[in-house]
């Protein structure tokens, strides 16, 4: 029945705030169109509402810019590796074993920070 060609119209009017009510509902619902909601609604067929994870919502806030941070050491990285293919002293040797040390101890902080939120996420999921 889903796949039969939509061939009659129905007009309906709404005040801004009962289309503002429709589209909020739409807004939680998992249908990809406002049409689809609406014909669902319309012919008392179940409607599936999206479930945000609150828990998620929160790890997500937390790794996003820890993905970041790692994302710059990444490229910190792969620059100071690319400027060691062109060194050619030994005192530019010595300063790209300092950076490079600096950078190394950041990214090991940053990955003990991401073993230690998973951790306690972990243990969240558990109880």
């Amino acid at each position: 029945m889903e796949n039969q060609a939509k061939t009659k119209w129905l007009h309906v009017r709404l005040s801004e705030e009962e289309y503002r009510t429709v589209n909020k509902h739409f807004g939680t619902s998992t249908s990809r169109k406002l049409s689809q909601y609406v014909r669902d609604k319309l012919l008392e067929r179940p409607i599936v509402k999206a479930y945000r994870d609150k828990s998620n919502d929160d790890l997500m806030a937390e790794l996003i810019p820890l993905r970041l941070e790692l994302n710059r050491i990444g490229n910190n990285y792969n620059q100071a590796v690319k400027k060691l293919h062109t060194l050619k002293t030994i005192g530019e040797f010595k300063a790209w074993i300092m950076q490079h040390d600096i950078e190394k101890q950041t990214l090991f902080n940053k990955i003990e920070e991401i073993k230690n939120l998973i951790q306690k996420y972990a243990e969240r999921w558990l109880q």
